[in-house]
């Protein structure tokens, strides 16, 4: 009865914590970041639609976009997308990156591979070197981190129905590989944050147009989500550990 409770405690930390990861490396808001130098050349005009006539001729209609432009552009990235849209000063930047606040305005690029394609000066650049390197290694923390916790959750899922005591301590330490690899992800993430000129970072792809750029960085809601996962998954962990061990002795 106790084995049965503690693995019933164990798998719903094990499952919150795998969705945690699951959640924070497939959003995209780890950094969040908002400046007023982008809004100098963010675009003031849009095709409103495209068709053809009679003839099959292509019959282009724009139409000028009479807006005021953005008084700042937010900026979030993550492991898929690197992402900028406009805002107003008054939305709170960490709270302008939900879900249901998304102008269609929003203009992405890839980011698993970010900053390697832009730098298209010098070689190396001064300003992609650190941060490239950086880069990689979250990289590979994250998806690694991830197959860890994906793997120990298969693993138990096939030693409950047999109570296998080998499975539930392979899950086990696959968790608790997982909590490690994220959490050394969270805190290589930290000194990327601390360490790295982040704002130059940010308005790389502006070069030195605006020297006196405002920018202001944050960390994201993917940040805080994968934080608050890292507890679980080590708790669960142990947690089954504790019931291999349990097993082991009872079938002894």
């Amino acid at each position: 009865m106790r084995v049965g409770a503690a693995s019933l405690a164990g798998g719903i930390f094990g499952v919150l914590g795998t969705l945690c990861f699951l959640v924070a490396f497939g959003t995209d808001y780890w950094l969040v970041a908002s400046e007023n130098c982008g809004v100098h050349f963010w675009p003031t005009q849009a095709t409103l639609d495209r068709d053809k006539d009679a003839n099959g001729t292509k019959v282009q209609s724009e139409e000028a976009v009479t807006a005021s432009p953005p008084s700042l552009l937010l900026h979030h990235e993550g492991f898929f997308w690197r992402c900028v849209f406009p805002m107003q000063p008054a939305t709170h930047t960490v709270l302008a990156t939900l879900f249901t606040n998304q102008p269609d305005s929003k203009m992405c690029i890839h980011g698993y591979l970010f900053p390697l394609p832009v730098a298209l000066g010098q070689v190396p650049h001064p300003t992609y070197d650190t941060t490239a390197v950086f880069r990689g290694f979250w990289t590979v923390l994250i998806i690694f981190g991830l197959v860890s916790a994906l793997t120990g959750g298969s693993f138990l899922v096939c030693g409950v129905p047999f109570m296998s005591h080998k499975l539930y301590k392979l899950g086990g330490v696959f968790l608790i590989a997982a909590a490690c690899l994220f959490l050394f992800t969270l805190l290589l993430y930290v000194l990327w944050m601390e360490v790295v000129d982040v704002p130059r970072y940010i308005l790389q792809e502006l070069g030195e147009s605006c020297p006196d750029a405002r920018v202001s960085v944050f960390y994201g809601l993917s940040f805080m989500v994968a934080a608050a996962g890292v507890p679980l998954e080590l708790v669960s962990g142990l947690v089954f550990l504790l019931v291999s061990h349990a097993l082991l002795r009872a079938n002894q």
